[in-house]
């Protein structure tokens, strides 16, 4: 069996190692995962009861158009229902624009570093990739568009930026967006939108109106917490929305996931107790870090990226023999923000970890 020569060496994706794997591993009693930015506060008790409620349901195909979330959310958003697309998580919808916009003979443009599914997504479609440094963890734009050319056809921008938590200001943003050429689709990922503080932040949605060469991501698996039921959104013109279902598998999202994202987005309480505790704890993630003297970003979302001087990957093994799961970068570390107690418990051993390192 022959596959595509370009998929041979492409690096699989890493998740966050499971909480029991490691218990199990390393025989810990109790393993805190601080590395895939999950809700520690879990998901709406409304979320919970949505699914008890159509356990009898199980046995009938999903609305393949999500016709009732569809229609909730549009309401929700101020936009018409014809310019959404679901997708199992916002990663599908980015493959979807992948599937759809990128081949052989084309090119797409991204920071680095950035959310890697972007660049995994473009390589398996044959697709040159541009990748172009950030400036102290922050989109260089300019440089962006200085690569941009007549074969490109996909710009990412992810904002905030997963890994480094920094943002785009709304006025980068338009400045930019007057720069790109028409033919280029310009992928605004805004999976952590809902954790943004800052009032500079662009108002996506309204831009759409003048910009039709860009779709908006984002995604109930973050501060909704419901990342085990896979559902993204975009946000579009009608005419990407409709490239995009022809590429679109049927039935993408289970009818549990749909009902689930009704149930998360009627409780906006919720969402809003979420955002002042992740707020809450980035000050206390920040104090901590601030007293040790190690670098980072201030971040605009639910996690910090750390750079200290010792190597990332040692720093990660050290802090999962005392059960605290990490995520580990070539030059950096980033940890998610957790519960309060979750939280002391990653700086203490942080702190043990490094410490001695710093003298």
């Amino acid at each position: 069996m022959i596959p595509k020569t370009r998929i041979v060496d492409l690096p699989v994706y890493e998740p966050g190692k499971p909480i029991e794997d490691v218990k199990r591993e390393l025989g810990l009693t109790e393993v805190i995962k601080l590395a895939s930015n999950e809700n520690p506060f879990g998901c709406s008790k409304k979320v919970k009861e949505a699914i008890v409620a159509e356990l009898d349901q199980l046995q009938i195909y999903p609305d393949g158009a999500c016709l009732e979330l569809r229609g909730s959310l549009a309401s929700f958003l101020g936009v018409k229902e014809q310019k959404l697309i679901f997708g199992n998580g916002s990663d599908e919808i980015v493959m979807l624009i992948a599937r759809a916009y990128l081949e052989a003979g084309t090119n797409t443009v991204m920071a680095t570093p950035t959310f890697s599914v972007y660049k995994t997504n473009a390589t398996i479609e044959g697709a040159e990739v541009i990748e172009v440094p950030c400036i102290d963890g922050s989109h260089d734009l300019d440089a962006m568009l200085a690569h941009i050319n007549e074969q490109t056809r996909v710009v990412w921008v992810c904002n905030p930026n997963n890994p480094t938590g920094k943002m785009i200001a709304e006025d980068e943003l338009v400045r930019f967006l007057e720069r790109v050429p028409t033919h280029v689709l310009v992928v605004l990922d805004e999976a952590y939108i809902d954790y943004v503080k800052n009032e500079a932040f662009p108002k996506s949605l309204n831009l759409l109106e003048k910009y039709n060469n860009m779709i908006v991501l984002r995604t109930f698996s973050k501060i909704y917490g419901i990342a085990a039921l896979r559902v993204g959104y975009g946000v579009a013109a009608e005419e990407i929305v409709d490239k995009l279902n022809r590429v679109r598998e049927p039935f993408n999202v289970n009818h549990l996931a749909q009902k689930a994202a009704l149930a998360a987005l009627s409780d906006q309480e919720f969402v809003a107790q979420c955002k002042a505790a992740n707020a809450e704890g980035l000050e206390q993630v920040y104090t901590e870090l601030d007293a040790l003297g190690v670098p980072y970003y201030r971040s605009e979302t639910n996690f910090v990226y750390i750079m200290p001087e010792r190597d990332p990957r040692e720093i990660f093994q050290e802090m999962l023999k005392q059960g605290v799961i990490i995520r580990a970068f070539p030059e950096a570390i980033r940890v998610t923000i957790g519960s309060k107690d979750q939280n002391e418990k990653m700086l203490a051993a942080l702190k043990s970890v490094l410490t001695p390192t710093r003298g």
